[in-house]
């Protein structure tokens, strides 16, 4: 064990320096590295120096960046950044959402999809590892700035990608106005009806039942069969929510359907806390429809609710929590103030949201956590289904397709949790989903040569 250790650490420290300044995909890589010493004590194949197995995990098989002019409405051209990183294709086709945000660079992209490899591993539906995005913001553009981003941005991801070659989908500022401009433009461009290259379209037009609901639904249902294991449900419980994007929204849908109070919405500016539980149909209005800001959606609630700017949505006391906004978001000190308010379980519905020091902090008392490659896989399964329902040329009922969500988080909870109990970590999903996914993906690498 202290080999493999002692190996899994030269790795890591190499790894590092072959990517400088990428601290998010420092992040990734070494939260998974540091689960797998009982494996490559087990499975010395996997550690064989010969192979560089890991060496070649981590290095993305193939990363695009790209210039992205565009022409704002009073005629300006601006000039963005456009990534792909395609990372591991042995399991199937590159699969992974695009982000919009300020904030993405290619090691945050590069982060997203070393994630996406074990998470697309965990759905069992034969799909790769891949994420991409750019730095633009599409907040307060217009929808004719965001077209006319869109269109340059597919002008040059369309050489890249393909139903049976890389397969993107949306993310934080990519829905579903933004898939219909990239799908029309990549359409316009290759003169082909290729429904299966893009993945959380319209309903009308290629795109499966519940898409948008599925991260948020699947987030919930891993917590529940957390919980199931444990004796206990998630009805009458109350429940923390960060966001107020397509998988906040969700997941907050979701609770109230199995019986608990979700009490908590967030943005970048603050929180809201409605003491009553949140009104779904408000909080989709305000977001949804208007765009705006949470803070909006408490001036219109009346005396239940109260908007606290800045703050930490963490201060609410809960039964269960689901970050799911950001990577990051819940540190040490909201751990502790969760653990003190006697929190049972946190499902993470964002990508990393929760930092190391967090995740040891919960697991040391005994809070059952839900890491994201497993509990916010929901997302990219059912993004999985709609490739079959396209290369079908089919639609299946909503309820056809909840069911089979619900069958691959169940699935999903039951291997994260046999693996960890088989690796001697007995309710450690991060070690059992880590495990998990590597495993199978390690087995095809190796199965397939060294490519």
């Amino acid at each position: 064990m202290k080999d493999s250790k002692d190996t899994l650490e030269a790795l890591r420290a190499e790894i590092e320096r072959r990517n400088p300044a990428q601290p998010e995909f420092h992040q990734a890589v070494r939260e998974v590295l540091e689960t797998l010493a009982p494996v490559f004590a087990a499975r010395p194949e996997y550690a064989d120096p010969a192979v560089a197995l890991v060496e070649r995990l981590t290095e993305p098989e193939r990363q695009i960046v790209f210039r992205v002019p565009w022409q704002d409405d009073r005629g300006r051209v601006h000039v963005n950044r456009g990534f792909r990183v395609e990372f591991n294709s042995a399991l199937g086709p590159y699969k992974g959402g695009l982000r919009f945000h300020p904030s993405v660079d290619i090691g945050v992209v590069k982060f997203l999809g070393f994630e996406q490899i074990f998470k697309n591993a965990l759905t069992g539906l034969g799909i790769g590892g891949g994420k991409g995005g750019s730095d633009f913001d599409p907040r307060g553009r217009s929808d004719a700035e965001v077209m006319r981003f869109c269109q340059s941005f597919m002008t040059e991801l369309h050489r890249h990608i393909g139903e049976h070659t890389d397969v993107p989908a949306g993310d934080i500022g990519v829905g579903g106005r933004e898939i219909g401009y990239l799908f029309g433009q990549y359409r316009r461009i290759t003169n082909r009806w290729e429904a299966g290259v893009l993945t959380g379209k319209g309903a009308g037009w290629g795109g499966s039942a519940i898409r948008p609901q599925a991260t948020g639904y699947g987030s919930v249902l891993f917590a529940a069969e957390m919980l199931k294991v444990r004796g206990e449900s998630l009805d009458g419980l109350s429940a923390v929510v960060s966001g107020s994007g397509n998988v906040a929204l969700y997941t907050i849908e979701k609770l109230q359907q199995l019986g608990a109070n979700p009490l908590t919405c967030s943005d970048s500016h603050g929180y809201v806390v409605d003491d009553k539980g949140i009104d779904l149909a408000l909080l989709k209005q305000v977001k949804e429809v208007e765009r705006g800001r949470v803070s909006e959606y408490a001036q219109r609630r009346g005396t239940s609710a109260r908007y606290v700017q800045g703050g930490r949505v963490w201060d609410v006391p809960a039964d269960v929590a689901f970050p799911s906004a950001t990577q990051n978001e819940l540190d040490g000190q909201d751990a502790r103030t969760l653990i003190a308010s006697g929190v049972k379980a946190v499902s993470e519905g964002a990508n990393m949201p929760t930092t190391p020091q967090a995740v040891r902090l919960l697991q040391q008392a005994g809070v059952a956590f839900g890491p994201g490659k497993a509990a916010n896989a929901g997302g990219v399964a059912v993004s999985a289904l709609e490739m079959s329902q396209n290369a079908a040329r089919i639609a299946w009922s909503a309820e056809r397709v909840e069911e089979e969500l619900a069958r691959i988080m169940g699935a999903i909870h039951a291997v994260a949790y046999e693996t960890a109990e088989r690796y001697g970590a007995p309710g450690d999903y991060v070690t059992g989903a880590n495990i998990a996914g590597f495993e199978r993906v390690a087995d095809a690498m190796l199965a397939q040569g060294v490519i």
